[in-house]
């Protein structure tokens, strides 16, 4: 049985420690937090750490032997060993697996029967359902799997962690804030540490300093989906939307960056009509020139009042949300994809 990281964290939290782990998914941050918190409630108070917690990696050969015969030793002033098994892979094709049916016998061995005063934490960074071994350690361990973020894990991730740093932020930033990092909360953890490092000293999280110190990892991936909007292809805007929704985005998220995308091309249409210099404006837009480029493309070819009444429509959608017109997830939904289907053929 798989479990969710939810499960593992009220097992902790009972304090019960199971003899195997298997620990994998997509999200390795939180995989990884999870190995050392295991490993921190193996050991009671008063427990020689040192001389019973060992770290094996299986790019070496025979690594796993090892890793056996380290559990099966009694703990040395200690009530447990932890034995963290690393550069676990098994693919879909077999290259560069480290786990094979060569291992089978022995690791299906300790298994069966694990060391009742060792905790063996296997750590996979690719792990393939329909394999053998993927299944023997999946059916025989206590396997976690790490998912990757929704984006309201992620902001209430972010804003705890913000809380933790003593600074600030409202709502509508930290909004931004998901919107440009993505979901990976190890980059999100240390962008958050970044900026309440960089408030000081009245600790306040503003959209400018976002868009001073963060890089935006999703960019990309929005500015692709607004291409399609501006240039009319609206079965590729929703197809697009669909796999964005359909990969756990929140659509009042997907809302804020389509906005934040389309006010950044208003705001580069507007000072090209004006005639301002294009120096002027790669400042205002602290972007590189590859973005540059794409956004001042983009600007060329769309109409001034399609950029415009697009950013009404975004509000007007945004405010459909909020109430009850598309309060639901499935109103929400739907109002997104009207919003999408309405711009894509706008002219």
């Amino acid at each position: 049985m798989v479990f969710a990281r939810e499960d593992l964290r009220n097992q902790l939290k009972r304090h019960e420690i199971a003899p195997v782990y298997l620990l994998f998914g997509p999200e390795t941050f939180l995989r990884d937090l999870a190995a050392k918190t295991i490993t921190q409630r193996a050991f009671e108070k008063d427990d020689f750490r040192d001389l019973n917690e060992t770290s094996f990696s299986l790019n070496t050969p025979d690594t796993l032997q090892q890793a056996i015969a380290a559990a099966e030793q009694l703990p040395m002033m200690a009530s447990r060993r932890v034995v963290r098994i690393t550069d676990l892979r098994i693919s879909a094709t077999g290259y560069r697996d480290t786990v094979t049916e060569a291992h089978e016998t022995a690791l299906r061995a300790y298994l069966k029967n694990p060391s009742m005063t060792a905790v063996m934490i296997f750590v996979a960074d690719e792990l393939n359902g329909v394999r053998k071994m993927s299944k023997l350690l999946k059916e025989n361990t206590t396997a976690v799997e790490f998912k990757t973020l929704s984006d309201v894990e992620l902001t209430n991730w972010a804003r705890d962690k913000f809380a933790e740093a003593g600074a600030e932020i409202d709502n509508a930033v930290l909004n931004q804030l998901i919107s440009v990092v993505g979901p990976d909360v190890r980059r999100l953890t240390n962008e958050v540490n970044k900026l309440a490092a960089a408030a000081l000293p009245n600790k306040k999280i503003s959209s400018d300093l976002i868009a001073a110190l963060v890089p935006d990892s999703r960019e990309m991936n929005s500015f692709a989906f607004t291409d399609h909007l501006i240039a009319g292809r609206k079965s590729d805007a929703v197809s697009t939307l669909k796999k964005i929704l359909d990969d756990g985005a929140e659509p009042l998220m997907l809302l804020g960056s389509l906005s934040y995308t389309y006010r950044r091309l208003l705001t580069v249409k507007d000072m090209m009509e004006r005639g301002v210099d294009r120096r002027e404006v790669a400042n205002v837009l602290k972007r590189g020139y590859n973005d540059q480029e794409k956004l001042f493309a983009a600007a060329r070819r769309t109409k001034l009042n399609r950029l415009t009444n697009a950013i009404k429509r975004i509000a007007q959608t945004d405010l459909a949300i909020k109430t009850s017109v598309g309060g639901s997830t499935t109103g929400a939904r739907m109002q997104i994809e009207m919003l999408v289907c309405e711009l894509a053929t706008s002219q």
